[in-house]
């Protein structure tokens, strides 16, 4: 692969000089961090990580290739990525192509041969922000930075109605005994897979679907998917989480829906410092005192103050870093929801038994 220069600009004036991957241009987002050590297929194809720039701190990624299999959506979401160490030269044979021609299919444009550690360490201090990587502005610093300029601010903007399915489909098997209604904010492929190996059948319905529209269907419960962008602003997911919960029938959210969750109910959201992503982050389940290694993904997350005041409102979990809300279920409605991804595509597998809680449920209920 011929190198070509590539920069990185932060909001805060911080720069970083590397070499392009991926497809030649320029791309702005909010810059996070990925601490996962493998998984990197599934980390730029989930919808969620639409908007940003994401720094991978594992030392090599595009090693293993990537695989048609091993993806959350149809084509990779990231605004740009930044990696230390760059492989062109994948050594998978299942593989269906290398990662570079992947991302040059899909337009994306990233930046390798940088020191991840530096910029990580700093993201870590400074707190997200919006940054920018270009191929074209080499030798033009002011040209790049009004070009950063221009590049929308994650707090208050909405996203889900953009990345989510613009009609609504089935998947599972149409003669599984459960049906359940899944409000695609930018929903993760493995969620459906994980329902539908429990014996549901899924209608996926866009972001703004009606309330109306999904009953109409007699689902015998709802789900309440991931996504990107703030929840805050989403009010019209809101007030369909309302006419949802007037249902009594079993919700389950994961991450943007479990933050949609309990704005429905009255508890507020914040956007984080850093937010949290990565395979390993330790979540205590106070229902059972158990631990768990988790996969998480968010910038947002729902204030604990309103949690802890609101009496409808149970904290069932908690991030054992920094003792954030990572889960709560309603005293007075079959409905729960977690800030993290029990469908652990990629990650470990502790927090599966939440989707047999969902399903145990349905059939109470």
């Amino acid at each position: 692969m011929t190198k070509q220069k590539a920069t990185l600009l932060l909001a805060d004036g911080t720069v970083f000089s590397g070499t392009l991957i991926g497809a030649p241009g320029t791309n702005g987002g909010e810059i996070c961090f990925n601490t996962g050590m493998t998984g990197y297929q599934e980390i730029y194809t989930d919808p969620s990580y639409t908007g940003q720039i994401v720094v991978t701190t594992t030392s090599h990624i595009g090693n293993y290739g990537v695989h048609p299999e091993e993806v959350e959506s149809a084509a990779p979401c990231v605004a740009g990525i930044v990696v230390n160490s760059f492989s062109e030269v994948f050594s998978r044979l299942d593989a269906s192509g290398s990662l570079q021609d992947y991302l040059v299919t899909a337009g994306i444009t990233g930046i390798a041969d940088i020191d991840t550690r530096k910029l990580v360490r700093h993201l870590r201090d400074a707190g997200a922000m919006n940054a920018i990587i270009s191929s074209d502005f080499e030798g033009n610093l002011e040209g790049l930075k009004q070009k950063l300029a221009e590049v929308p601010d994650m707090n208050g903007l909405e996203l889900s109605s953009k990345v989510c399915t613009q009609e609504p489909f089935f998947f599972g098997d149409p003669a599984a005994p459960i049906k359940v209604a899944c409000l695609d904010f930018g929903i993760k492929t493995n969620i459906l897979r994980n329902l539908a190996s429990r014996g549901v059948y899924c209608k996926v319905y866009p972001a703004k679907t009606s309330f109306a529209e999904m009953e109409a269907w007699k689902p015998q419960g709802y789900f309440l998917s991931n996504g990107p962008g703030d929840p805050a602003v989403m009010h019209y997911a809101v007030e369909t989480v309302k006419e949802i919960l007037g249902t009594n029938k079993p919700v389950f959210g994961i991450c943007l829906g479990h933050q949609l969750l309990a704005e429905a109910v009255g508890i507020s959201t914040y956007k984080m410092h850093h937010g949290h992503r990565g395979l390993n982050h330790p979540i205590k389940n106070l229902m059972t005192g158990k631990s768990e290694i988790t996969s998480q993904n968010h910038g947002f997350n729902v204030v604990r103050e309103d949690a802890e005041k609101n009496t409808a409102v149970e904290i069932t979990h908690v991030h054992l870093n920094d003792n954030t809300v990572a889960g709560i279920k309603l005293k007075n409605k079959p409905a729960f929801s977690v800030q993290y991804h029990p469908e652990s595509s990629p990650g470990p597998h502790d927090s599966r038994y939440l989707f047999d809680d969902f399903i145990s449920l349905i059939t109470k209920n």
